[in-house]
């Protein structure tokens, strides 16, 4: 059945809204001041001090400008926690995220590139080649991604590597990057059609490769291979390491067993039981690296294991959708600080599961929780180690309540050792694999 809609219908819904009485004081506020300020709370920022029961000494703030590497900055920020409590290293030390990044773009456009070659016999209008071909790459991943780059190429402070302007703001390397893989997508595509040999297509892609790796130096730089590692500590004494590598820097320095952090989500949707693993097919950058991983646990399960490796003095990778109900400027994410449902008089409420399944949600950012308020052995509220530079939030650190962590948070890294034996044996099992559009597939 088609149902337009007619003029008295609209007549009909204007002396609806004319009926209300306080209908040209909201639209007079909502007009002027936008939907979110007119309908803030401001009781909800005082309960949102930033004060916590458990508050680990992570450092300054980083900040990765205009970029999408949140997930590599949050995954590198946990990192050097121990080179702080073990080296004493200054608080604005930082890894390189810029060396990441660029072996991640260098490994996404192989990535991409094999993910061609075995679409290659379907139609250009088929879901997975569309799906392919919208974002081929772009700066976003996941905690598996990283691991993947660090257990193949290792890890350099930021002297070693600093930031460039197409790190800091990536917005004409993605496009670029972006047009010549689809680009070198037509050409793959046609040997293929044309039943070209297995080493014409390997020496075509490996030469496209060259060119990706030339592309990513002229604008990243040339990556580090053998540096010198030079700082002074926090108790004034000098220290030199010479000639060291990426590999032989993050085994010395970093020294995690990357093994040992695994990935867990909170997908309450009804395509994915909880106790079950998972993985997104066509997901990840580098090719035979380590695979991307997800066990789905009920978010009670997440808090308690969140809260024992913060007492651990460990600090935790998460994602999340930052953009849902929250206050960049003052730092804050609560679900109670906007009100946008009494402001219109509509029910705007939606379930978790709902949000991921009717697209209203799915992880956009990933930070690092570095704290959290305990009351009665009960967790209020929680310390966000954001990306943003020092200027929003408290100097950089945001304050998350317990009820947005409910709502909008997918995934925690726990370390192995926290998880209890049932945790571990669901871990273990065969991966269910997703589509590549799941939102659990979603790049932080």
């Amino acid at each position: 059945m088609t149902a337009e809609i007619n003029l008295d219908q609209i007549s009909k819904y204007q002396k609806n809204l004319d009926n209300r009485k306080d209908s040209k004081v909201i639209e007079r506020a909502v007009t002027h001041q936008g939907i979110l300020e007119s309908s803030e709370d401001f009781t909800a920022e005082g309960k949102m001090s930033p004060v916590f029961s458990i508050d680990l000494s992570t450092g300054k703030v980083a900040d990765q400008k205009q970029s999408g590497r949140c997930w590599m900055f949050a995954a590198l920020n946990t990192m050097r926690i121990h080179l702080m409590n073990t080296y004493k290293v200054p608080d604005d030390f930082e890894l390189s995220q810029n060396y990441t990044n660029f072996w991640d773009k260098f490994e996404k456009a192989n990535y991409f590139l094999e993910n061609v070659l075995k679409t290659a016999d379907q139609p250009l209008d088929s879901r997975k080649v569309a799906w392919l071909m919208a974002t081929p790459q772009q700066d976003g991943g996941q905690w598996d991604m990283l691991c993947a780059l660090i257990e193949k190429y290792g890890i350099v402070p930021k002297s070693a590597m600093p930031e460039t302007f197409n790190s800091n703001r990536s917005s004409q390397l993605n496009k670029f990057l972006n047009l010549k893989l689809r680009h070198d997508a037509v050409a793959l595509r046609e040997l293929v059609a044309d039943k070209a040999s297995e080493a014409k297509i390997a020496e075509t892609k490996d030469n496209m490769m060259s060119e990706v790796y030339r592309m990513l130096t002229y604008a990243l730089g040339e990556p580090a291979t053998k540096f010198d590692f030079e700082y002074r500590d926090k108790d004034k004494n000098y220290h030199f390491d010479a000639g060291i590598t990426p590999q032989e820097f993050f085994k010395k320095y970093v020294n995690l067993n990357l093994e040992d952090y695994v990935s867990l989500i909170n997908s309450p949707t009804d395509d994915k039981p909880f106790n079950k693993t998972y993985t997104i097919e066509m997901l990840g950058n580098v090719v035979n690296g380590r695979p991307v991983k997800h066990l789905n646990l009920e978010m009670s399960e997440l808090k308690k294991l969140a809260i024992k490796q913060l007492q651990n003095g460990e600090s935790v990778w998460f994602g999340s959708d930052v953009g849902q109900s929250s206050n960049t400027k003052k730092g804050i994410m609560d679900t109670s600080l906007y009100a946008p449902d009494e402001l219109f008089d509509s029910d705007l409420s939606m379930s978790k599961a709902e949000r991921l399944d009717y697209g209203e949600s799915l992880m956009t950012h990933a930070m690092v929780i570095t704290g959290v308020d305990l009351v009665d052995g009960q967790p209020t509220k929680w310390k966000v180690e954001n990306s943003w530079g020092e200027k929003v939030g408290t100097k950089g650190y945001f304050v998350m309540s317990d009820d947005w962590m409910n709502e909008f948070v997918y995934q925690f890294v726990i370390n192995k050792k926290y998880l209890t034996d049932e945790q571990l044996e669901a871990q273990k099992q065969e991966p269910i694999v997703l589509k590549p559009w799941d939102p659990m597939g979603a790049l932080a």
